[in-house]
């Protein structure tokens, strides 16, 4: 009897171990290839008095509008990076002096890197928490709240409020992803949520 007890636990136990390899697997699989489809922009404020935070605001607008021309025409992520990379100088221009123009004299710094972002909702959009690859700017000491947004696929809104995807952001999204992450990011069904939690759950931040 004790003998049958044991095997059932240890079935059960092998059971569990197996799920949860399963689960990891499945999780790790459709994040690592939505990362390797998305690049995004944060912005970090140099505190959180309203004039920061208002400043932040204006050095994003003005970000993401020269981000903008110059990325208009480009097909994938790694296009947007190269451009991006290549006009770090003239990012920080654009920040230093809008900040300048606002009465501040704050301190830029633009980098590109790979960074946490925790989960992220761009109008019918989800993106889950995790590490993705971006270009971080620190304004000040950057000791403020932060704002994110997605430069590629452009899911940068600057009214959230009115934040629903355009049609050739989602059109990049849908020839940049397989179904089946192309639904987990935009579906508010049951069963698609619990997938999505479950990604978060194997990408929380350490």
């Amino acid at each position: 009897m004790k003998s049958n007890l044991l095997r059932v636990l240890l079935i059960l136990f092998l059971l569990m171990i197996f799920i949860f390899i399963t689960a990891k697997s499945y999780a790790n699989s459709i994040f690592e290839n939505l990362t390797e489809n998305v690049f995004r922009l944060h912005i970090l404020a140099n505190s959180d008095s309203n004039e920061d935070q208002e400043l932040k605001l204006q050095v994003r607008d003005e970000i993401i509008k020269y981000i903008k021309t110059l990325t208009s025409d480009c097909k994938t992520k790694n296009e947007v990076i190269s451009i991006v990379s290549s006009n770090l100088d003239k990012l920080v221009q654009i920040a230093k002096k809008t900040i300048t123009q606002n009465g501040y004299n704050y301190d830029v710094t633009v980098e590109l890197g790979n960074f946490y972002f925790p989960t992220k909702y761009y109008g019918n959009v989800s993106m889950p928490a995790g590490n993705y690859d971006a270009i971080r700017i620190k304004i000040g000491k950057a000791e403020g709240k932060n704002w994110w947004c997605s430069l590629f696929p452009s899911l940068c809104f600057t009214d959230v409020s009115n934040g629903i995807i355009d049609k050739n952001a989602e059109k990049t999204l849908k020839s940049n992803l397989n179904s089946e992450e192309y639904t987990l990011i935009t579906s508010n069904n049951q069963d698609v949520k619990f997938k999505f939690k479950l990604i978060e759950l194997f990408n929380k931040k350490n």
